[in-house]
């Protein structure tokens, strides 16, 4: 299954939820592949941290930052169980040639209104990926809440019938992450990091009941 986090808006944590839910599965015992799709190279850089503070290697992650990345990735993701795809901001070509790739696209969205306007974006291009891949399914999440915030439910609320749908997982603004995306480590691996861990293991549950 390759899914493929999206948004064309920048700063809205795709390459933490990325990597966050490819641990989540490789220790799952599932082979799990991350393809960092960002010209900025996070992903990489993460990677490469990791393997500098001499910590195992749970997942694999290779730079495909090109607009014609649909017709390499089958190749590439043969083998895995799971492909987690990290989507570039305001790089439209890439981020339509990750949509034809993709069996799932998460749209991850921060509770604010600003973070709605830039989604619209998103969804005109999904709707046309969709007159190529009319099974594509898609889904939005809300990343970096803070707890019990009256906009968060609003955001929530307001996008119940929202199509596409909104997950019931929600991902807080952690401290947790941050540390984790510095020292080439996952969240449960940080101090503190046990709440946030718990939130990508009931994310990635979620999603797995969305997938076959």
């Amino acid at each position: 299954m390759i899914a493929a986090l999206l948004n064309q808006k920048g700063g809205v944590g795709k390459t933490t939820l990325a990597l966050h839910l490819a641990g989540a599965w490789a220790v799952q015992g599932k082979r799990v592949l991350v393809v960092d799709a960002d010209p900025q190279g996070s992903a990489l850089d993460w990677s490469e941290q990791r393997g500098r503070e001499g910590l195992h290697l749970l997942f694999p992650v290779v730079g495909l930052a090109r607009d014609m990345l649909h017709r390499e990735l089958p190749a590439i993701a043969r083998g895995y169980d799971q492909v987690v795809l990290d989507g570039p901001p305001r790089v439209a070509g890439i981020a339509r040639s990750a949509m034809l790739a993709a069996d799932l696209v998460i749209i991850p969205a921060q509770p604010s209104p600003f973070d709605g306007w830039a989604s619209a974006e998103m969804l005109r291009m999904l709707d046309e990926a969709r007159i190529y891949r009319p099974e594509l399914r898609a889904v939005m999440l809300l990343n970096r809440c803070a707890a019990r915030t009256v906009i968060a439910r609003e955001t929530a609320a307001a996008l119940e019938d929202h199509d596409p749908p909104m997950l019931a997982s929600r991902i807080g603004q952690r401290v947790a992450f941050a540390d984790a995306a510095r020292s080439g480590r996952l969240a449960g691996e940080v101090n503190g990091g046990q709440i946030a861990e718990r939130e990508i293991v009931a994310l990635a549950a979620e999603i797995d009941r969305l997938t076959p």
